[in-house]
């Protein structure tokens, strides 16, 4: 009797995790390494939320919460909803979770069966189709194009939707293309949904406050009412507050659908970090002054990289709406050789030879569904964004 389940056959491990860990060995073992991996604000979390957390612990608030959520968190969610996207839950409707991952995982594991269809639009983030995996599903991926900026087109929805389809994920801003859906954009999505009733919608929104220029966020549900009933609106604490490590993700959604997502949990993990959850309690009710300054600074970096990617032989770099991604594309460098005798022949290859030769972790785009791409993640120093695509760019000269 083999030790590991059949299920576990079916997924990979994170790419994005992986390459983060190589970057982090190779540095270890004293090699000049420029990480550009990691999704995660290089900020550290604003004051108030460690204020918060420091007076939680001082008020002897370190025992078990309820399962999903304490009430003032739910709360402070509820008002969340109502502020910036005009949706109204009460807290009967809201789930706390140990990071926006958990929240996802929750739902598929609660809603899944075998043969069910989820379709999910590539380039994605990594783990969405490998949750539908393990929850039993299976991934229907709709790749959306250079040509239409990395968005999903209505027809393209229209296309994959089957009987079996029982969710749609959406995500918005994109990782990894920080891509952003305008509202216009969105309503051409949701025509769509709105034809297929059987279909749910699973909106990851965690990029949400992370958009620039004049683009404006909008979510499923907001944009399209008729959604409410069948739509589990997910964020988190993670991104805007730069909260990664402190593990909190909610979601709003039919009652019924949170009540399972509960259950999923109370077998699980059972509650989140109750520390956690009063820092983000001040995160979602405190100031939000520090966000915009903050994507000044992204906005920033994001100029510099994409002008830099530009600059390099047989990169094309779009411009994205929004998180702190970049996808160029390497399709002018595929049958090229490295200096090193490499042939590019995969984005895959690409990735690592720009580590090896140059020393510099991207991820390359197969890992997020399509390809010939690579994912930088400009949630860094400028002086490491400049000198990482320094080396690209010499990297990419090199090429024959």
């Amino acid at each position: 009797m083999p030790l590991l389940s059949d299920t576990l056959s079916r997924v990979k491990p994170s790419p994005t995790i992986a390459v983060s860990n190589l970057a982090a060995e190779l540095k270890a073992a004293g090699k000049d390494v420029i990480g550009l991996g990691a999704g995660e604000p290089d900020f550290d979390t604003p004051e108030n939320i460690k204020a918060a957390a420091k007076a939680a612990i001082d008020a002897g608030k370190t025992k078990y919460t309820a399962v999903d959520g304490i009430a003032e968190l739910k709360q402070a969610i509820c008002a969340k909803f109502k502020r910036d996207n005009g949706l109204d839950y009460t807290p009967a409707q809201v789930t706390v979770g140990t990071g926006g991952k958990q929240i996802l995982y929750n739902a598929l594991m609660a809603t899944l069966n075998p043969g069910d269809e989820v379709v999910i639009p590539a380039p994605y983030w990594v783990s969405y189709p490998d949750m539908v995996l393990l929850a039993g599903g299976e991934p229907v991926i709709a790749e959306a194009q250079a040509q239409t900026a990395y968005k999903l087109t209505p027809e393209q929805l229209e296309a994959a939707i089957t009987p079996k389809t029982k969710w749609f994920i959406f995500n918005s801003p994109s990782n990894p293309t920080g891509a952003g859906y305008s509202a216009e954009e969105l309503r051409g999505l949701t025509d769509v949904l709105m034809r297929h009733p059987h279909v749910w919608v699973m909106t990851d929104d965690m990029y949400e406050h992370l958009v620039y220029d004049d683009f404006e966020f909008a979510t499923p549900a907001q944009v399209e009412p008729g959604l409410y009933d069948r739509t589990l609106t997910c964020n988190g604490v993670s991104k805007a507050y730069a909260m990664t490590g402190w593990r909190i993700g909610y979601a709003a959604g039919p009652e019924e659908l949170i009540k399972a997502m509960r259950k999923i949990q109370s077998q699980s993990t059972s509650n989140p970090c109750s520390i956690s959850q009063w820092a983000a309690v001040e995160a979602l009710n405190g100031t939000q002054d520090y966000i915009p300054a903050n994507n000044a600074i992204f906005k920033r970096r994001r100029d510099l990289v994409v002008e830099m990617l530009n600059g390099a032989d047989g990169i094309d770099c779009a411009v994205p709406e929004g998180a702190f991604y970049v996808y160029p594309s390497i399709a002018g460098c595929m049958g090229k050789t490295t200096p090193a005798g490499t042939v590019i022949d995969s984005d895959e290859t690409f990735a690592k030879a720009l580590l090896e030769e140059r020393g510099v972790a991207v991820v390359f785009g197969g890992a997020f569904g399509l390809s010939p791409n690579f994912r930088v993640s400009y949630a860094t120093s400028d002086e490491n964004l400049k000198a990482a695509c320094t080396r690209i760019q010499e990297f990419c000269a090199s090429l024959e």
